[in-house]
């Protein structure tokens, strides 16, 4: 990491060329008026100080970099980064640049900011630096949620700014975060499709956890707000990521990183769970092969059931501990086993009635 700051890396991920690596920097949360009840940045902003020497920063952890890492973002992260004032944000973002321009591994700059922190000239800044994507934190396409959540915008702000984006040529990601106050599974359900209807390349998922030292934490105590449990957030978020996965929206992270929880910002209650994408994945795999099942049920009762998924996706289908098999199994009184097909993608999963058929 970089003194004063926070340098590490994240969602990395293999692509056909490589690894691809994102280098976020986190910025103090100094932008924002509102004092979101999810959220105790402000706490942690007070001891944390913006990095001096920002180059300084990239270049040396660049150059920790392993060499099979061919595709890395700079990402900006922790607070409003468009609110930050313009020549803080013009401090941050000429060092992004100025790094890219030296380092041919480095092929994108993010950043993620509030809707109401969106506007042309922003826009313009952004671009002048070679900024390639922007996230949003939406959180809930709803009003009175949002109201309850002390976000301090409306939904029609994030349309506003999620068109802005689009039409100014940024990759565009949009955050939502399921089981707020006032919200349930149908209103997440109808945030999701309001979200998928501004077309974003990318979402991320993160279901409303209760954080130490928040304004939420209070109201849990005080027996005000009932977090969803981890069961219920699959649920919820396995429904969204399906829809999404139909929607070819690109799922870049579901669940708080472990790593998100620095210092005192550690959970009281709610869906945390370090595996929390994985579980999801689990769940939807659990509900397509159920759908399929109950066609092949339907016309008759086949002794044995082999699933076919992907190839590497196995546990993916068996689930924790074989929970999806074991339930599986229970519900259609049938013995079912698992296999691979390297012909399958990702997410499909072929069923094959008893063990004599290839």
């Amino acid at each position: 990491g970089c003194p004063g700051g926070s340098v590490s890396y994240g969602d990395n991920q293999m692509t056909p060329e490589g690894k691809h690596a994102t280098v976020p920097v986190f910025v103090p949360h100094m932008a924002c008026p509102n004092d979101c009840v999810f959220c105790n940045q402000r706490r942690i902003a007070g001891t944390e100080k913006p990095i001096e020497d920002v180059y300084g920063c990239l270049r040396d952890e660049m150059s920790k970099m392993s060499k099979q890492f061919r595709e890395v973002d700079i990402a900006f992260f922790g607070g409003s980064f468009t609110g930050i004032g313009e020549a803080e944000m013009r401090r941050y973002l000429s060092a992004a640049a100025k790094i890219r321009q030296q380092d041919g591994r480095i092929t994108g700059i993010r950043l993620s900011t509030r809707p109401d922190y969106i506007d042309p000239d922003i826009l313009g800044i952004l671009k002048e630096y070679g900024v390639t994507a922007v996230e949003l934190g939406a959180q809930s396409m709803d009003d009175g949620v949002l109201a309850l959540a002390g976000r301090g915008h409306t939904a029609s702000d994030t349309v506003r700014a999620a068109g802005m984006i689009r039409d100014a040529g940024f990759e565009l990601v949009l955050q939502i975060m399921p089981g707020l106050p006032g919200s349930d599974e149908k209103k997440d359900l109808e945030t999701a499709d309001a979200v998928f209807a501004l077309k974003p390349d990318g979402i991320r998922i993160y279901p409303c956890t209760v954080i130490k030292q928040t304004k939420l934490e209070d109201m849990y105590l005080r027996g005000e707000y009932i977090p969803y449990t981890v069961e219920q957030a699959v649920d919820v978020c396995a429904k969204i990521a399906g829809k999404a996965q139909s929607e070819g929206v690109k799922i870049l992270r579901m669940g708080l990183h472990s790593s998100d929880l620095v210092r005192d910002n550690s959970v009281t209650a709610g869906p945390f769970h370090p595996a929390f994408g994985e579980l999801v994945t689990q769940r939807i795999y659990l509900s397509r092969a159920e759908k399929l099942l109950d066609e092949v049920f339907r016309e008759k009762k086949p002794e044995k059931i082999r699933l076919a998924v992907a190839k590497g996706h196995t546990s993916k289908m068996t689930g924790q501990k074989r929970r999806n098999i074991t339930y599986l199994e229970g519900k259609y009184s049938v013995k079912i086993t698992v296999c691979e097909d390297e012909n399958l993608a990702p997410g499909e999963i072929g069923v094959l009635e008893n063990d004599d058929e290839k």
